[in-house]
């Protein structure tokens, strides 16, 4: 039952941080950089994050390459 307990409260911190991140993103602007595409036509709506998926990618990679040493 304890391993249950550890592995609850590393999913709530580590959700915690996740919406953090996307509360920060949204302050900084990802959504609305270059190549990130949106299409409308009438009742829909189709969004393509490629530019901030590239950047969030760059900035990850970069995190675990410094953690990892």
């Amino acid at each position: 039952m304890q391993e249950m307990g550890k592995i609850l409260v590393l999913a709530g911190i580590v959700l915690f941080l996740l919406g953090g991140f996307i509360f920060l993103g949204s302050k900084l602007g990802l959504g609305s950089l270059p190549l990130d595409f949106s299409f409308k036509k009438g009742n829909l709506k189709f969004y393509i994050p490629l530019g901030s998926s590239i950047l969030i990618s760059i900035l990850l990679t970069i995190l675990l390459r410094i953690f990892r040493k």
